[in-house]
């Protein structure tokens, strides 16, 4: 299924109405076409602004979501950014089209596998696909000018923050998985973290160590 002409304008539109205004991630939006990723009898719902469940008990989030969180981010063309929790690979294709380089990781492989193989089949080049715990960050590639977190914690997590290069911004969810929580902007600056509280969102919770097979 591809998006048609009519389809992409109303898709672009949605963004639009729920406050994604930034010209390059509507741009990056509408060159990743969110059905690629979508599998099963949910595929026909691709273009509508819902959350979708995903393997691993996992969602591809809402568009609208996804335009807000890489809007805060205010990714530059060669900054190096860290995702946590790939999912689906639909944050991490949009995100492929604003930076220099990104990482992303995500706890379980099941998802890891097949986005790195979509991604050689989609000749995205600047993407890593790392299995591994993402609550820890990647330290060995630090720091990251962006850290962008697609799991609920319920404060943003320590390692990530010391990954957060001074300048840079980092956008996670924080709160409790079965509350409401609310998606937070964090720039790092010379004396410190700033916070800013962005709108509430629900996001699956952020999680140590390494999913089941």
């Amino acid at each position: 299924m591809t998006l048609d002409a009519e389809a992409k304008m109303q898709f672009l539109f949605a963004l639009r109405s729920k406050g994604v205004m930034d010209k390059r991630v509507l741009t990056a939006m509408e060159k990743v076409d969110r059905g690629a990723f979508i599998t099963g009898h949910f595929a026909e719902r691709a273009y509508e602004d819902v959350p979708l469940p995903i393997a691993c008990g996992q969602t591809i989030s809402q568009p609208s979501v996804v335009g807000m969180m890489t809007q805060a981010l205010d990714v530059q063309p060669r900054d190096k950014v860290l995702e946590v929790g790939t999912g689906s690979g639909y944050q991490a294709a949009i995100l492929s089209h604003l930076a220099r380089r990104v990482y992303t990781i995500d706890r379980h492989a099941r998802l890891t596998r097949p986005v790195r193989k979509m991604f050689e089949d989609m000749d995205i080049t600047n993407v890593t696909v790392l299995t591994g715990d993402g609550s820890f960050g990647v330290p060995e590639q630090s720091p990251f000018d962006r850290i962008i977190v697609t799991a609920a914690a319920e404060d943003p997590p320590g390692p990530l923050l010391a990954q957060l290069r001074e300048g840079g911004i980092m956008v996670v969810p924080v709160g409790q998985s079965d509350a409401v929580q609310s998606l937070i902007k964090v720039t790092r600056g010379p004396e410190g973290f700033e916070y800013e509280e962005l709108l509430p969102v629900r996001f699956v919770p952020l999680l140590e160590g390494l999913g089941q097979e």
